[in-house]
């Protein structure tokens, strides 16, 4: 059975909906740029967001709580099958996805935002509302990163990145999907230079271990080849040391764990940017296209959801088991070897199963949902979504304060499966206080400064 949605209400940006009515594909209808009220929103919207911020946290989640070696100690020694288990389901259903699924959600609120307003006499710009909303979004990054010290945050790269999207508001559907499928081809272009000068170093310093076998005198260039590549595969492996000095400062105070992050945090927030805005701007691309088609929006056919479904999960549950069985021969196995025996890398078909995977997961939600199965959890999910921002900051408010040693101190003190025992405490907490707090307020708290900031103007908060 379809459930029939009064086409009114939108998102604005994947953290934020904002929008009075879904017009026709790039009508501007609002009179003034304003919030919209709880009451023009799009459920489905909401709720594939907020299946998406819980699931960031499945991937966040030892980030905050251990230190990065754990990944080599799971492939190579195994700790035991909880932590295998563990490891084998986050990588192969939800790594880059729910990251990915959000990014599609940003680009559509991108459309949303800007074919609902409507340029006013004498008032700023429907342009000067996306920018200064996206500019006080890098700032938010930036808080994220350098105050509550989550060196993984998104919304700054977000912010950045979004600014991009502005020139293609218009554009077909068709075209950007297109866009966004190219998006993933560039990586995987540069992805395949970049391993060929890997094969190129390997075969180079295979040469000058074939000539120190046959007894012959190595050349300067020779020796440089082959401590190059040493050099490559020591840096592939955990140094303990370096895995010593992390934990130990992470069990200290807030001021050194931000004398600790600093560097690491502008060297990510620089190099990522420019290595891996593709990894945003693809997913933006393509959520843009899909609900510009009525994707997001719950008006496609039934059986468009179910083939969604059926080519989501039957092409990217394989493509991502495929992908983590090579990632782990990469590192369970020498380098060397690996590079030896694979032409081309395993990690080129990220991108693929990323999308693929996120729509099915979409796909899987909008059926449930039409179905009117588990109304509660539907509901519930799209509370998470509405206060999608604060959730997302409270994640690392409370994730820090757990594991960081200015709170209660116990990061690297996990195995690996018992971090998603925390992460299930805070689901039922974010489901429960949404639910809750939406009964009074309008907006969540961060949401309700991100729209004063953005509008300079206070906005209603009490219901």
């Amino acid at each position: 059975m379809e459930t029939n949605i009064t086409p009114s209400p939108a998102a604005e940006l994947v953290l934020s909906p904002e929008a009075n009515s879904i017009p026709p594909y790039g009508a501007i209808v609002n009179p003034s740029p304003a919030p919209v009220t709880k009451a023009d929103r799009l459920q489905t919207v909401d709720l594939i967001r907020g299946f998406a911020l819980l699931g960031i946290l499945l991937m966040n989640i030892p980030g905050f709580g251990i230190d990065n070696s754990i990944y080599y100690q799971l492939l190579t020694h195994p700790t035991g099958r909880a932590d295998t288990v563990a490891l084998t389901g986050m990588m192969v259903f939800f790594e880059g996805t729910m990251r990915g699924l959000f990014s599609m959600l940003f680009g559509a609120g991108m459309i949303l935002f800007t074919m609902n307003k409507q340029e006013s006499a004498g008032g700023a710009t429907v342009a000067e509302y996306y920018y200064r909303r996206l500019l006080w979004l890098v700032l938010f990054g930036l808080f994220n990163a350098f105050v509550l010290l989550w060196f993984g945050d998104i919304l700054y790269y977000y912010g950045l990145c979004g600014m991009l999207l502005y020139a293609f508001r218009k554009t077909r559907p068709k075209w950007l999907i297109l866009i966004g499928v190219a998006c993933i081809v560039i990586p995987i272009i540069r992805g395949v230079v970049n391993y060929d000068e890997v094969r190129d170093k390997r075969a180079a310093y295979l040469q000058a271990v074939s000539a120190e076998k046959a007894h012959k005198k190595l050349s300067s260039k020779q020796s440089q080849d082959k401590n190059a590549w040493l050099e490559i595969e020591k840096n592939r492996k955990p140094d303990p040391e370096q895995t010593e000095k992390n934990v130990r400062k992470m069990h200290s105070n807030y001021s050194t764990i931000f004398m600790y992050f600093i560097p690491r945090n502008a060297d990510d927030e620089t190099w990522f940017l420019y290595l891996g805005a593709w990894d945003m701007l693809c997913m933006m691309f393509i959520g843009m296209g899909l609900f510009g088609l009525g994707f997001f929006s719950n008006r496609v056919r039934g059986s468009t959801y179910l083939m969604g479904l059926l080519a989501g999960y039957g092409v990217g549950i394989p493509v991502s088991w495929f992908y983590f069985k090579g990632m782990g021969l990469s590192v369970a196995g020498e380098w060397g070897n690996y590079v030896d025996t694979y032409r081309t890398p395993h990690w080129l078909l990220y991108d693929i199963k990323r999308v693929f995977l996120a729509v099915g997961h979409a796909s899987l939600l909008m059926l449930v949902y039409r179905s009117r199965l588990l109304p509660w959890l539907m509901k519930a999910l799209a509370n998470v979504g509405q206060l999608a921002f604060t959730n997302y900051l409270m994640q690392s408010i409370i994730c820090t304060w757990y594991f960081y040693g200015y709170g209660l101190g116990h990061y690297n003190q996990l195995r690996f499966h018992q971090l998603y025992y925390v992460v299930g405490c805070v689901w039922l907490f974010q489901l429960i206080f949404s639910s809750i707090w939406l009964r009074y307020f309008r907006f969540g708290p961060f949401e309700w400064l991100w729209r004063s900031l953005t509008y300079w103007k206070f906005q209603p908060m009490r219901i």
